[in-house]
């Protein structure tokens, strides 16, 4: 069987071709053949097949994808289960990208072994095996779009290693042609202009060749502010001086056999590089991550102390910036020099330097190879033959390997040696997860400190008794810090800088967010929090620095991949990739699938870079936008949770805001539920911004979620900020509502007189606007508190009020209810004949509507009315009916005062097993919803026992 991802994946088995039409199993099989005979996670799988949103169904999905895909390749045992997921058994020579990288990797050798007539061969011969792009068409999903940028950069360092060969052998005249177009089709590789340069000048055309390096220059300066690299700009010279050296091979000349070897690790005499940096005097904690580390160190050592044989050992340790990265690397790679007798190298690759410009490859492995000693006129001109030096150099040696803050892989990759007696260190605020994939990296994510470590550390700083004399201050100061250890290291050096100031003129200047990073700054770029954090932002790609800033317009805390679309006005993948390159770069954290956080200090920054970057103009718009998703969202899920309650005339959405479509309750419900904590947050700031609609508009609509869920205080609290903002603006609809969802959530928390004042201003307002529905929903909710207070009398005559006015205005699904109403209230005054017809009739309009709440009530009013009549059957009957329905609408509070009734019939027909467990699950309901109604049931209980 034959596997092609040089190009658009295809499949042969023999002559015949293998069709693969649906994208689904394309995709599945490509992301197998990634990790060829190794399991690949289930997680991952379903992230490649559905992005951040898989469906509910996505495993049994998966399970159906791999069974067609075996079916397709016609081998059942092709793809075999394998914790943690699947693994795809792919033979010798059957992957055209295995052979490529295995031909590069022996043609690169040939090159460094000084045979570069066989060294072209065997490289022209992998590069034959590409047809396009790998992966075409499949770049939507991140990891092939990840291999694919490896393979295609492993692709152009294999061209330009083949060129190496060439002209080693002298063919530099017909390599002229070639390199002109190469040249123009990626104009910033410098590699490609050194070796056009050396051809032109080898073929006596030493005028070309020097003009060649003007443009570059020119080229490099006008596009990227920057020099020539060191190749290059040596290159120059040498041709300016006609140096001997250029008419040798660029590749270091096989030795003869009588010759000595390049010097190799091991060998008495040889350098011993110590370059790592001090360690930190002030370390504290870390105690679970350098236990990994040496973990992992151990799990690769054999017993004699060499790690053990396999590919390098690498672990990239990752954080946002001031997380304390590489404070842990330098920490740890000291406990464990004795480890590593043949040195440690050392490299800051200045991913996120203030300069912009990271360290180039090019320039580290000439650092390294000058670590060893290795003199100049052994060095190799060009950049791959010179890291196929170092890896030789390394092999053998047991050597710790720091490449601190880098950018990207393709920074890296160069820099990692091909000896598995080696381990690698690599600090990034990037995620480096294709580096997890092809290299075998273990990632290490740090996180912000313990509070415990944070106190010890400004304890090592300012001293035990200072931090005694005022330990209340100093727990303020860590949390305005957020734990983060920069922030911390900041703080207690501008302590220690004045130890007779007291800590609390330091925690009253943090505690203003407005100017809380400008207390973080003692006049140094690399110990100033907003600098530091900006070098994070400023290497984004121009989707992820736009969006970088509108998050912090955002309350938090913590955001959906919707509302940022939302925020920037952009499509829901755009949001999503920019979201994505965002967390990669440690300026955001995944929470949850599809959902994303910020560290306290980086909310700040980005919410200061609004500020600066954002016109006000762009961030009312934004803001808008922001809102109408949650209002417009917050509608949809209303109308699927309780279809039957009235309605709100909305504003239409801005352009550019992208409200969810929910496909039915149990969405609408998820929803609500993720959103829940931001919804709070999103009320008080939609009022601070002076979105007054908004914000009564958001607490209305969020009744029907907050009264199931039993968040009654927080309905009081958000209800409260509703009313203020229809007030400000004068709606005395808005004003009503807020009144009756007061109301309503006071008296479920049994504060019934806080409930009748709410309900007499509601009573006025819809007096006044002569408003029949809105005066009826009054009197129901009046017959509700008074029926609770034992005012049957006054309950009926409000129910039957509310049931004139319903009738009046022709709502019908009000009438409904008000004809349970009226019946319970008959029922509670005893008339049990009266009540059933009542609700009867109720139950008949609640089914012609399909209203499923109206229906879970009137059954429990049948129940309680049969109960009393005694026709238990049909009394347990009804009550299970209503029971049914609200557990299917997750309306507990309801549900427990069933149960508890469907209890007091069971124990009246003699069952008192049955009795107590339902009474027992209704006292849980209501503990769990700390209402009141618990202690009444728990008393039957007590009485149970006693029978």
């Amino acid at each position: 069987m034959e596997f092609s991802v040089l190009g658009a994946i295809e499949v042969a088995d023999g002559s015949r071709q293998i069709e693969l039409r649906a994208s689904k199993q394309r995709i599945l099989l490509s992301v197998l053949l990634c990790h060829a005979d190794t399991p690949v996670s289930v997680d991952q799988l379903l992230d490649a097949l559905w992005g951040a949103s898989p469906p509910r169904t996505a495993v049994d999905n998966l399970r159906l994808y791999v069974h067609q895909l075996r079916r397709a390749l016609g081998d059942s045992q092709r793809i075999v289960r394998r914790p943690p997921g699947y693994a795809l058994t792919v033979r010798q020579g059957e992957l055209d990208a295995a052979r490529f990288e295995a031909l590069a990797d022996a043609g690169q050798n040939a090159l460094i072994d000084g045979e570069p007539a066989e060294a072209a061969r065997l490289l022209r011969e992998g590069l034959a095996l590409w047809r396009g792009t790998p992966f075409a068409g499949l770049d939507h999903v991140d990891l092939l779009r990840e291999e694919a940028s490896r393979l295609q950069e492993r692709h152009r360092a294999v061209l330009e290693s083949r060129i190496e060969a060439d002209l080693a052998i002298g063919r530099h005249n017909e390599l002229i042609a070639e390199l002109s177009v190469l040249v123009t089709r990626y104009p910033l590789r410098e590699q490609l202009r050194v070796q056009l340069m050396l051809a032109l000048y080898r073929a006596g055309r030493q005028a070309e060749a020097l003009a060649v390096a003007r443009d570059t220059r020119l080229l490099l300066a006008k596009e990227l502010g920057i020099d020539p690299g060191p190749y290059l700009r040596r290159l120059e010279q040498a041709i300016l001086s006609a140096d001997k050296c250029l008419e040798l091979p660029a590749v270091p000349a096989k030795a003869a056999p009588n010759e000595a070897p390049p010097e190799r690790g091991g060998t008495t005499g040889d350098p011993v590089p110590r370059q790592l940096p001090a360690h930190t005097p002030h370390f504290v904690g870390r105690s679970e991550e350098l236990n990994q580390l040496t973990k992992l160190l151990d799990a690769a050592t054999a017993g004699d102390g060499a790690t053990a044989v396999g590919t390098v050992v690498i672990s990239a340790i990752g954080g946002t910036a001031g997380i304390g990265k590489t404070t842990l690397a330098v920490h740890w790679a000291h406990q464990v020099t004795d480890r590593f007798p043949d040195g440690q190298l050392y490299a800051n690759l200045r991913g996120f330097d203030p300069g912009g410009t990271p360290t180039q490859p090019a320039e580290v492995v000439r650092g390294f190879l000058d670590a060893f000693q290795m003199p100049p006129e052994r060095i190799p001109l060009t950049l791959d033959a010179q890291t196929a030096l170092y890896r030789s150099l390394m092999a053998d040696r047991r050597m710790l390997v720091l490449l601190d803050n880098a950018r990207d892989v393709e920074q890296v990759r160069p820099l990692l040696p091909g000896s598995s007696t080696c381990l690698v260190l690599i600090t990034s605020r990037n995620r480096m997860a294709s580096l997890a994939v092809q290299e075998g990296a273990r990632p290490l994510t740090l996180d912000v400190l313990s509070t415990a470590d944070a106190e010890a550390l400004l304890a090592n700083h300012l001293g035990h008794e200072r931090i005694a004399a005022e330990r209340e201050t100093v727990l303020e100061l860590i949390a305005h810090c957020g734990r983060l250890p920069l922030a911390l290291a900041i703080v207690a050096a501008r302590a220690a800088a004045q130890p007779a100031f007291p800590l609390r003129l330091l925690a009253d200047e943090l505690s203003d967010e407005q100017t809380r990073l400008d207390a973080l700054d003692v006049g140094d770029s690399t110990a100033n929090l907003r600098a530091v954090l900006s070098w994070s932002s400023h290497h984004l790609d121009t989707h992820s620095a736009r969006l970088f800033p509108l998050l912090g317009l955002h309350p938090g805390p913590d955001i959906g991949s919707a509302v940022a679309a939302s925020l920037a006005g952009v499509s829901l993948a755009q949001a999503r990739a920019a979201l994505a390159e965002l967390t990669r770069a440690h300026l955001l954290d995944r929470s949850a699938p599809d959902r994303f956080a910020f560290h306290d200090l980086l909310r700040v920054y980005a919410a200061d870079e609004a500020a600066v970057s954002v016109t006000e103009e762009e961030r009312h718009a934004v803001r808008h936008r922001m809102l109408d998703y949650y209002v417009h969202t917050a509608n949809a899920a209303d109308r699927l949770l309780d279809p039957h309650r009235d309605r709100i005339v909305l504003d239409t959405p801005q352009p550019g805001a992208l409200p969810e479509h929910l496909t039915g309750p149990a969405a609408a419900w998820a929803w609500c539920t993720a959103e829940y904590p931001v919804l709070l947050a999103v009320i008080t700031h939609a009022v601070n911004l002076g979105f007054d609609r908004h914000a009564w508009q958001l607490a209305w609509l969020l009744g029907t979620f907050f009264e199931r869920c039993g968040h009654w205080h927080e309905w009081d609290a958000a209800s409260g900020v509703a009313l203020e903002a229809a007030i400000r603006q004068g709606d005395q609809d808005g004003q009503g509502r807020a009144y009756l969802s007061r109301a309503r959530a006071c008296a479920l928390l049994t504060a019934y007189d806080d409930a009748l004042l709410h309900l007499a201003h509601a009573l006025d307002i819809y007096q006044h606007l002569d408003d029949p529905v809105g005066q009826a929903h009054t009197h129901h909710a009046l017959s509700w508190v008074l029926e609770h207070q034992g005012h049957l009398d006054d309950a009926l005559g409000h129910s039957q009020r509310a049931l004139d006015l319903y009738q009046r205005a022709g709502h019908i699904a009000g009438q409904a209810r008000a004809l349970n109403m009226v019946g319970w209230d008959h029922a509670q005054l005893g008339d049990h004949q009266r009540a059933l017809a009542c609700c009867q009739q109720a139950l008949d309009l609640h089914r012609e509507l399909g209203d499923s709440l109206g229906e879970a009530h009137t059954w429990d009013s049948l129940g309680f009315a049969h109960h009393h009549l005694g026709n238990h059957s049909q009394a347990i009957s009804c009550y299970e009916q209503a029971i049914t329905r609200y557990q299917g609408m997750r309306n507990r509070y309801y549900e427990a005062g069933t149960l508890a009734r469907l209890a007091d019939t069971q124990h009246a027909m003699g069952n008192a097993m049955a009795a107590r467990l339902n009474w027992q699950h209704a006292v849980s309901l209501f503990d769990d919803l700390q209402h009141p109604d618990a202690d009444q049931v728990r008393a039957k209980l007590t009485a149970l026992q006693v029978e």
